[in-house]
């Protein structure tokens, strides 16, 4: 009998992760959900558990080492092998702002979380995606992250200065480039997915649904050869 492929969402517990989360699983994944918090984890492995798909959580904060040690043995220990990791989890902190007013401390914050949090994440379940035989790394960036369309006053995207989250997610895209570099002959791809204008907890408004949102991430996480690639639902984003 064929083994369902296994699925990491961090961030999973709500907004888009959730979304993703959902889909994967409707996909035929056997989906882990990574939560910070017990009870929202727990909660959401739990809708989806009721809705016939097959899902769990785990303890993971991007900011405490130890969570991320004791997922990767949890998996481990339950699978042997990550067929599909989902770098969702991030923060937009609203002291953030233009280069000469942001609060240095949120910048701290945000690049601390949506970079430095996804490295160290990746790090620990990367020999899990290692053991699989198609493993895939989605990265879930912005194109906030674009330094082509952050420095072109046509683009829709010039007026939003935030100098942390852009440059987290720039920086985000780095670890993508290099993942892909680094991983090439090994069959693991790498990609960076902006799931588009998404209406979240995180940004509070939007013209997309989570439910849309999550659909990019999904096609990425499910298939395909590409790799080394910055895309959006319009195609592909310059970096």
């Amino acid at each position: 009998m064929t083994q369902p492929r296994i699925a990491l969402v961090t961030g999973g517990n709500k907004g888009i992760g959730l979304e993703i989360a959902r889909q994967l699983a409707q996909a035929g994944l056997c989906v882990v959900i990574g939560a910070r918090d017990t009870g929202r984890g727990a909660e959401a492995a739990a809708r989806l558990a009721e809705g016939g798909l097959e899902a769990s959580w785990v303890r993971l904060n991007l900011n405490e080492p130890k969570t991320l040690a004791a997922a990767a043995a949890h998996l481990t220990a339950e699978h042997g092998r990550l067929d599909v990791l989902i770098n969702n989890a991030g923060i937009f902190d609203f002291e953030d702002a233009v280069p000469s007013k942001a609060s240095i401390e949120a910048v701290r914050r945000v690049m601390e979380v949506n970079f430095i949090g996804t490295l160290a994440v990746t790090q620990a379940m990367l020999p899990l995606v290692r053991a699989a035989e198609k493993g895939r790394i989605v990265n879930v960036s912005t194109s906030l992250a674009s330094l082509t369309l952050n420095g072109d006053p046509t683009s829709t995207y010039y007026s939003q200065q935030f100098i942390g989250y852009n440059a987290s997610k720039a920086a985000l895209n780095m670890l993508t480039v290099q993942l892909h570099e680094e991983l090439k002959e090994s069959g693991v791809k790498v990609n960076s997915v902006s799931p588009g204008f998404v209406k979240t907890d995180l940004t509070g408004y939007g013209t997309m649904t989570p439910q849309e949102g999550a659909r990019l991430p999904v096609q990425y996480a499910l298939g395909g050869e590409g790799s080394g690639a910055f895309v959006e639902p319009d195609g592909i984003t310059p970096w």
